[in-house]
Order: C-alpha cells, then sequence, then structure tokens
C-alpha cells in the first residue's frame, strides 16, 4: 500500500514538472488543489496564499519565461495518510529572453490526496547558493 502510494505521488510530482516546463497554466490548474490553503513560495518572492494568487504567480513566470528545463535530483518522497511530500534539487535550464540561466533550486511539494488524485497544495522552493 505505501509503496503504491509513493508511486501515486512520484507521478504527480513528474506531473507538476511537466506543467511547469510547458508554461502552460491550463495545465498548471489540474495539478492544484484550488483551495483558500494552498501555499506557494518561489525563490525570492514572498508567500502566495490562496489559489488565485498561486496562480497568479505562475501566470507571471510563465509569461516571463520562453524555455524551462528541470533536471531533478536529491529526491525524496514520504506519504503519511492523505498527506505527502517531496524534496528534491531541482535542476534548471530556462530561457529568459536572450539569455540562458542554470540555476539550482532546492524545492519541497506538499499533496493532498483528494479522492483518487494527488494535488498539489504547496510548493516552496529556495536557491541554493555555493
Amino acid at each position: 500500500m505505501l509503496k503504491e502510494r509513493i508511486e501515486e505521488v512520484t507521478r504527480a510530482n513528474q506531473d507538476f514538472y511537466a506543467a511547469f516546463e510547458s508554461l502552460d497554466i491550463a495545465r498548471m490548474d489540474r495539478i492544484w488543489a484550488h483551495q483558500e490553503y494552498v501555499t506557494c513560495i518561489h525563490p525570492g518572492w514572498t508567500l502566495r496564499v490562496g489559489w488565485p494568487a498561486v496562480r497568479d504567480s505562475w501566470v507571471l513566470i510563465f509569461n516571463n519565461t520562453f524555455s524551462m528545463k528541470f533536471d531533478l535530483t536529491e529526491i525524496q518522497i514520504q506519504v503519511a495518510g492523505d498527506l505527502a511530500w517531496v524534496i528534491c534539487t531541482e535542476n534548471i535550464t530556462s530561457q529568459q529572453g536572450e539569455a540562458t540561466v542554470e540555476s539550482r533550486v532546492l524545492a519541497t511539494n506538499l499533496y493532498e490526496k483528494t479522492g483518487e488524485r494527488w494535488l498539489i497544495i504547496h510548493h516552496h522552493g529556495s536557491p541554493v547558493v555555493g
């Protein structure tokens, strides 16, 4: 049972990064819980609380990024009941205007099981320095 749940969360996390890479807000809409308690902290940004504010943050990122590719490393997945969390390092290559930018972000993604689906309820990214 635990192994199945970890596999489900692994797929949900892969869906999150596929939506992120696609820069498609409709895809991001489908994988987030649309609740007042969802939260998001992008590197260098202030806390966003509630689905409308979290969604707006994704729109801003998507509108200002031409491409983004993730290579995840150091992935840890835990499941406890209807909550799960993924901690990983995002090795990111992005295109912003003419510039190619490479960065590393330590991320925590929190998921909640809603019906048969794991939906993301929190994303926090902190830049890795050094």
